[in-house]
């Protein structure tokens, strides 16, 4: 049993005041408030190779220049380029004239009315481009500590390691300077140790920069710091628990989504339903699924034919004895895709469990089409979902968008596609997710339905974002500064379920009942089109 505690015993205080003494010996610890970092200054220039590719906007008449075109590529100059090298006037005549008829262009082209376009000449040119050279930076590290489901355990008082990193050769880190929970330090070195002591539940916060030998400074950073004192009831040892949100955090990737929602995890880690196991191994599960054993029988994985019916109801799901005929094999396959799960998990930092529930609860890990409607997959993928993928979850838009496009289509991102390009790589995503081929041996393309793994769980850290801005939108404040971790969670289950729609009015009700926002209260608050998915996060989150 592990219990909270308020105080540390004596010798815990003695050693804690040993290392913050230590520490401030090493660091050079200043109490003097911080001057605000001038920020990051350092470009320097390039010569550029090029060809410059001289056109004359002539007259007909004369054959007199009346413009001077210079491009930087072969071909002809586009519109655009002749629009600003000669203005609004010449380009409206140039576009807008008649052409000129072949019969006056052989024999008289001076009688041509208007404009023509005519090559002059191309050189090789040089210029100087300025660049931005790359800025300090400071990252945040724990002494002494291990990582334990999600958290930071220290057998001894934590400290706080802040490094500098100066990316320019030549150049050095001078000073690491901030404040920690409003009080200012100063330390004249590349990494700089600072003793932490327990927190209040909310945590503390940490500002930092570098200032560099090259005479600029890094950004500052901020970072959100949880210190939780706990105790072994059993052998009446004591530890610390340390959690932090940042972007410069070095150590074990946090919790999943706690950065984006700015929420701490519960103190000594996540619950089970959010865990990701140490090992594969522990992800296997040997439930009893009427529509996953239905399958199996249907698709000729189980011969169910000693049954009566054989084995399948009226709906097609598994009867008493066609779900004992298939229990060997329903285990061997609501397994099979465990290994991906975790795969999945290390990529996105969804949890592993949660990864697999959700399948469980949609699909029973059959990667197909749900009873002929239009959710697909084992996740049970719909088109408003991939536009939940695709448009909250860009590192994922730029992996999946050059497999339906070619070109510069992609590089805007997601809003910047016209509608059809919008529907057409939904369409896709949904496709890629369904795993029923009627060519493939079984009716199904395992290939694929391994491939669709990644993709619910990309979808699901796109409806972790999503659900982050819905919070936000309807409170003004922090996800986090709203409500717990576990709650967010929840939250998001129900965006990835019923839709943004149904979690924004399920928000909006409970705060105008002036209601904690908590799951209980949202539950209960959910419209009666949405209150399905009530059971459904439950069912997940049990």
């Amino acid at each position: 049993m592990i219990a909270k505690k308020g105080k540390a015993r004596i010798g815990g205080v003695f050693l804690f005041l040993l290392s913050w003494f230590a520490a401030m010996l090493n660091t050079g610890k200043a109490l003097a408030a911080p001057d605000p970092p001038p920020g990051p200054d350092r470009y320097t220039s390039i010569t550029v190779e090029y060809t410059s590719y001289e056109w004359w906007l002539l007259r007909w008449e004369d054959s007199e220049i009346v413009c001077e075109i210079n491009i930087e590529h072969e071909d002809l100059p586009t519109l655009d380029e002749v629009y600003v090298d000669c203005g609004e006037d010449l380009y409206t005549a140039w576009v807008e004239q008649n052409a000129c008829p072949l019969e006056i262009l052989s024999k008289t082209p001076s009688d041509c009315p208007g404009y023509y376009l005519h090559f002059a000449s191309s050189m090789p040119k040089e210029r100087e481009v300025s660049i931005a050279l790359p800025p300090p930076v400071v990252w945040i590290e724990l002494a002494g500590c291990i990582t334990e489901s999600t958290t930071n355990r220290c057998e001894l008082p934590p400290i706080l390691v802040l490094r500098g990193d100066e990316p320019l050769s030549g150049e050095k880190i001078l000073r690491i300077t901030g404040e920690l929970d409003g009080e200012s330090f100063s330390c004249n070195s590349a990494i700089c140790e600072l003793p932490l002591t327990e927190t209040e539940e909310e945590g503390i916060t940490l500002t930092v920069w570098v200032n560099s030998s090259y005479g600029d400074s890094s950004l500052v950073f901020d970072a959100r710091l949880r210190i939780s004192l706990a105790e072994d009831e059993d052998s009446g040892d004591h530890f610390w628990y340390v959690d932090i949100l940042s972007s410069q955090w070095r150590g074990e990737a946090n919790a999943s989504c706690a950065e984006s929602w700015d929420a701490f995890p519960p103190i000594g880690g996540v619950p089970e339903w959010l865990s990701t196991p140490e090992d594969v191994s522990e992800l296997e599960s040997d439930f009893s699924y009427t529509y996953l054993a239905g399958n199996l029988i249907s698709a000729g994985i189980v011969d169910a034919s000693q049954c009566p019916s054989y084995g399948l109801d009226i709906s097609g799901q598994a009867t008493t004895c066609g779900i004992e005929i298939a229990q060997p094999a329903m285990i061997e396959w609501q397994n099979r895709f465990d290994r991906l799960i975790m795969d999945a998990s290390e990529e996105t930092s969804i949890p592993a469990t949660l990864i697999k529930r959700l399948f469980a609860r949609e699909s029973q890990f059959w990667p197909g089409v749900f009873n002929a409607g239009e959710d697909i997959g084992l996740g049970q993928l719909t088109e408003n979902g991939a536009d939940i993928a695709l448009l909250w979850n860009p590192v994922f838009f730029e992996e999946f968008c050059p497999i339906v496009f070619e070109g510069e289509e992609c590089d805007g991102g997601y809003l910047d596609l016209d509608v059809e390009q919008q529907e057409r790589i939904r369409g896709a995503l949904v496709y890629s997710v369904n795993a029923l081929r009627d060519d493939a041996p079984l009716g199904l393309d395992l290939a694929q339905a391994d491939f669709s793994v990644s993709i619910f769980a990309n979808t699901l850290l796109g409806s972790c974002e999503q659900t982050g801005r819905v919070v936000y939108n309807n409170t003004d404040q922090k996800p986090g500064a709203t409500t717990n971790y576990e709650n967010l969670w929840k939250f998001t289950l129900v965006d990835y379920n019923a839709g943004a729609g149904c979690l924004s009015l399920a928000i909006g009700k409970t705060l105008d009942k002036n209601q904690d926002l908590d799951w209980e209260n949202l539950s209960t608050n959910l419209t009666a089109v949405c209150m399905g998915t009530k059971d459904y996060v439950e069912d997940i989150s049990k």
